[in-house]
């Protein structure tokens, strides 16, 4: 069996960690822990260390569930206005029509 080694402009894979898990990788950091060996023993990169400091700030567990009750009643309004700008355009259109007869 052979390596090979990656080739020129080749990411590592992503991992995706849960939210609780980010939490409890920042915490690391707050009790003490240095910041890159914290990153090297969970196999993060700094920067994304950085964006999910800056996401997660300040954030405790019980903040998720609400965060993520805010985030989809986000996307369902989303939704909304853009049906409702769908349905505006359609009408206009439709008049438009019916005028230029």
């Amino acid at each position: 069996m052979t390596f090979e080694a990656p080739s020129p402009g080749t990411h590592m894979p992503r991992k995706n960690y849960s939210d609780e898990k980010i939490l409890c990788i920042l915490k690391e950091v707050e009790d003490g822990a240095t910041i890159t060996e914290t990153c090297r023993k969970h196999g993060v990169a700094e920067t994304t260390f950085y964006r999910w400091r800056e996401k997660f700030a300040g954030m405790e567990k019980s903040d998720l569930s609400r965060m993520r009750e805010l985030e989809a009643e986000n996307a369902r309004l989303r939704r909304i206005v853009a049906d409702s700008a769908l349905a505006l355009q359609i009408q206009r259109e439709a008049l438009d029509k019916l005028g230029k007869r």
